[in-house]
């Protein structure tokens, strides 16, 4: 567990870094670019993310779960890289036009055209940040990922107040894959294979074809939303949808994208040393549950204050939608790890078929529910999650042995956990309702009360997670102790 704990603290220090950076470009861009503007970018950003997790094409999990990696393998997944890379480049350059006159707005063509041009260069990068990722070694990603936030940040803000409009978000995130890539280059050890190769090709793509599947059509349920409201209604409300998610999107960046680049290596070593990810994958879920539906309760409760803070009047129409949102990620949450658990097995099948059921219900979801608006594609995605839920836990039964007791045992207190921690601000907030006189007031004394209750419910609770949290305390406090110590 130590080098979990380590590569956990530096792939959650590269995801705070960056989440700070994206709330201050959020803040600033908020209150420039309109609703629409926001809209144009989302939309455009959906097909981008889609042809992305089809470059993957699953190249960094094989990477990771490859029991013997030699250099043929790496060489061979730098070939693919390349070959699927390219060809999504040359498709979204393609399909620009056409994208940008089925939704009748020429800056979505724009948009994809410059976005085409980091598909060039990812491959470059990618192969050597998989193979830090399998030795657990996050130093080097915490780099370059800060490095390119730092950039980001600074194209972003500059060429927004320069009246870029949406195409400032675009060319910010090319300026930060290229810093990434850059970096990644400079980092590599030595030794490490720099050619592309054609032995072991069939290999990799005889396992991408499945791993690839799996988050091809995560994207697309994930993308759904974005894409059928931009069709069947307008930009502004793509816009609307997109900052409403945003709040989900908060958690992510905090938790989720700290967490789930180790899961599957965890999954992986605990496969190859105890034969199953069943304990890992519980303490995972605890883990999560005790932060995420803690946070996420937080954003609900409190959606008009964090909204009218972050993103200013305008956005104020996003409120009821981020907290269906909130709702819908806090049942997602449960099973997020389903996927890695599946994957460490070898399971690439079932994991692609659990994939496919789970973003088709978040399609169908959003369509059926999409002609009473907003509102009711936000409504369509909770019950996609609950139905997925139940998927993801069938799946996770039949191949990993997770029954109904496990969960109970493993989020039971998470949710008692929540309950004590969010209670007290959604009793406030009903008798003294969050207004423009004291929103500000909501989110400094909510976040500081909500996080107190949190930490003692997690004493008083006895929750699994509070030993971690005593760990990082006792850490800090060694170090302070030393300072002290060595100072003058």
């Amino acid at each position: 567990m130590g080098s979990v704990r380590k590569s956990l603290l530096l792939s959650a220090l590269d995801s705070y870094l960056g989440l700070l950076l994206q709330i201050a470009s959020t803040v600033i861009i908020a209150r420039i670019l309109t609703p629409e503007e926001v809209g144009v970018f989302a939309v455009a950003a959906v097909f981008a993310a889609l042809a992305s997790t089809f470059r993957d094409f699953g190249v960094a999990e094989y990477l990771i779960q490859e029991r013997e990696l030699s250099s043929d393998a790496i060489r061979a997944a730098f070939t693919v890289n390349i070959v699927v890379s390219w060809g999504m480049a040359t498709l979204l350059f393609a399909l620009s036009p056409i994208i940008a006159d089925f939704y009748r707005i020429n800056g979505v063509g724009e948009v994809m055209r410059v976005q085409a041009l980091t598909f060039l260069l990812i491959p470059f990068g990618a192969v050597t940040m998989a193979w830090f990722r399998r030795q657990m070694n996050f130093r080097p990603i915490l780099v370059s990922g800060l490095l390119a936030n730092i950039v980001s940040f600074v194209v972003v803000v500059s060429l927004a107040l320069s009246g870029f409009s949406y195409m400032s978000m675009a060319w910010a995130a090319l300026a930060g894959v290229a810093v990434t890539v850059a970096t990644a280059l400079l980092v590599r050890p030595i030794d490490f294979p720099r050619w592309p190769g054609l032995r072991g090709v069939r290999r990799v793509i005889d396992f991408g074809k499945f791993a690839s599947g799996i988050y091809i059509f995560g994207q697309l349920g994930k993308g759904a939303p974005e894409m059928v409201i931009g069709r069947v209604l307008d930009m502004s409300a793509v816009g609307i949808f997109s900052r409403a998610s945003g709040l989900v999107e908060i958690f992510n960046r905090l938790v989720l994208r700290s967490v789930l680049p180790i899961c599957l290596p965890y999954f992986a070593q605990s496969v190859r040393e105890q034969g199953s990810p069943l304990q890992g994958l519980l303490r995972t879920m605890s883990y999560l549950t005790a932060v995420g539906w803690v946070f996420l309760g937080f954003m609900a409760v409190a959606a008009f204050a964090v909204i009218r803070v972050m993103y200013g009047t305008q956005w104020l129409a996003a409120i009821a939608l981020a907290q269906l949102l909130c709702l819908a990620g806090a049942i997602e949450l449960l099973y997020y790890p389903a996927k890695e658990a599946l994957l460490s097995l070898g399971k690439v099948k079932e994991c692609n078929t659990l994939q496919i059921l789970t973003q088709s219900l978040r399609i169908v979801g959003v369509l059926c529910v999409i002609p009473f608006g907003l509102a009711g594609a936000a409504w369509g995605l909770v019950g996609a999650a609950m139905a997925g839920a139940l998927l993801a836990h069938a799946a996770l039964q039949r191949h990993v042995g997770l029954g109904p007791t496990h969960v109970l045992r493993a989020v039971g207190p998470s949710l008692r956990l929540t309950m004590l921690a969010i209670g007290p601000l959604a009793a406030c907030s009903t008798l003294w309702p969050i207004n423009e006189q004291n929103y500000v007031r909501y989110v400094v004394l909510g976040v500081s009360a909500t996080t107190l209750l949190w930490l003692l419910g997690l004493r008083w609770l006895r929750h699994p997670l509070w030993i971690e949290v005593q760990r990082v305390l006792q850490t800090v406090r060694r170090r302070l102790d030393s300072a002290l110590r060595a100072g003058p």
